[in-house]
């Protein structure tokens, strides 16, 4: 039987600590914040533009935290500190929303924070190689990698080559494009570099669990069993019953956001 179908083997003596990148400064709020958490004061969110989310890091209460939301969830990091997500209403007109992250649209100081959060997760796994989800996990997947001091790191695909084989796919969609079924891959190539390691997976956001499940099944296939999974934000806890059929792995975030509900009043509160 592969080391990697035995489970998680014990973490080597030299597992690398993560280098903890420089917390950025907080920059220039864009204009027309107003600071303090004084909900009374604080600014509608259209004086945020679309493209000025996810941007700085906040201190912390900068944000009010409490009460209904206008649009902006302010996630809290670890420390207390904050970032302002947009809250996307979901398909389906029942209502419900999340906060969103697009890590690709991401400031390099804001990414930076969440590479050495996940970074401390995955070697707190004593994870020995980092395995990227595509696509918004692969970025992450390389900062995290780095930050462990590792030379490199195992990237799936949703792009098939033509080496690539069948029995090393699986079906992949998720919460942002339910329409369109993508089959997910390891490049056989790569299996070597996965027998017998502390396998840890990276991606950018766990929300309904569809992605994450059949990034497991796939590295299963290829007979590797992760020993956690490390992401930038978890979204909502919907996804547990889903991960967790048939993995009982830790899954570790930057940050969580809840599931959101909207108001008679047309605000957002936790469902």
């Amino acid at each position: 039987m592969p080391a990697a179908l035995r489970g998680p083997q014990a973490p080597s003596a030299r597992r690398a600590s993560p280098r903890r990148a420089p917390r950025p400064l907080t920059g220039t709020p864009p204009p027309g914040l107003v600071q303090g958490p004084d909900p009374a004061r604080r600014p509608p969110v259209t004086e945020f533009a679309p493209h000025e989310f996810w941007q700085h890091i906040y201190a912390p209460g900068h944000f009010d935290t409490s009460g209904d939301h206008d649009g902006l969830f302010p996630a809290e990091l670890p420390d207390g500190h904050q970032l302002a997500l947009p809250i996307r209403e979901l398909p389906g007109g029942e209502g419900l929303g999340v906060a969103s992250l697009i890590v690709t649209q991401a400031s390099f100081a804001v990414e930076e924070e969440l590479i050495a959060a996940m970074a401390g997760h995955a070697s707190a796994m004593g994870a020995e190689r980092i395995v990227g989800v595509p696509t918004l996990g692969l970025p992450l997947a390389h900062g995290v990698a780095r930050a462990l001091g590792h030379r490199r790191y195992v990237a799936l695909g949703t792009s098939r080559k033509f080496w690539y084989e069948e029995r090393y796919s699986e079906p992949m969609s998720s919460i942002t494009s339910p329409e369109q079924q993508k089959r997910l891959y390891v490049d056989p190539r790569m299996l070597p570099l996965l027998a017998g390691r502390r396998v840890v997976v990276v991606d950018d956001v766990v929300s309904s669990g569809r992605s994450l499940a059949a990034t497991l099944r796939v590295l299963a296939r290829a007979g590797c069993i992760p020993v956690g999974v490390t992401v930038a934000m978890i979204q909502t806890r919907r996804w547990e019953e889903t991960v967790h059929a048939d993995w009982a792995g830790p899954v570790r975030a930057a940050f969580e956001t809840p599931l959101l509900r909207r108001t008679p009043e047309g605000r957002w509160r936790p469902a």
